[in-house]
């Protein structure tokens, strides 16, 4: 498990930095279904370490990036423990339009350029409307 996490961390930093990675704040302004949370899994403690690149080394944008890919992976990884494949598609797509949001908000706060902006208004609407509507969809066919 640690060999995929340790690639699936490689990978999303990778393509993250390529595409302006996401924030933490999205997972404080929406909240990952209780259904979602995997009853095996303890991920409060897991560690994902930031791939041994020096956080202190890091800019305020690159930081908020990393925490928010953080989130958005642990709540992925629950839900993809779920037994049922329809829960855990719906579930790990929650979380990774939370990361959507997370990245859009990043933009928001750090970005200068009014187009990507405004691209990144458009994903947080988005991807907000969705995550209602799949969660919706967990609360009534999970068990």
């Amino acid at each position: 498990m640690k060999t995929f996490t340790k690639l699936a961390l490689c990978t999303a930093v990778a393509a993250g930095f390529a595409i302006l990675p996401s924030a933490v704040s999205a997972q404080s302004t929406m909240t990952y279904p209780e259904k979602c949370k995997s009853e095996d899994m303890d991920m409060s403690k897991a560690d994902m370490p930031s791939g041994g690149m020096p956080m202190g080394d890091m800019t305020d944008y690159q930081k908020a990036s990393m925490d928010g890919m953080k989130g958005m992976h642990m709540n992925m990884m629950q839900g993809m423990m779920k037994k049922d494949a329809d829960v855990s598609f719906v579930c790990g797509m929650i979380a990774h339009h939370m990361g959507a949001i997370s990245m859009s908000e990043v933009e928001l706060k750090y970005g200068d350029n009014e187009e990507a902006k405004q691209m990144a208004q458009k994903v947080i609407e988005a991807q907000k409307k969705e995550i209602e509507e799949m969660s919706r969809w967990v609360d009534k066919e999970a068990k």
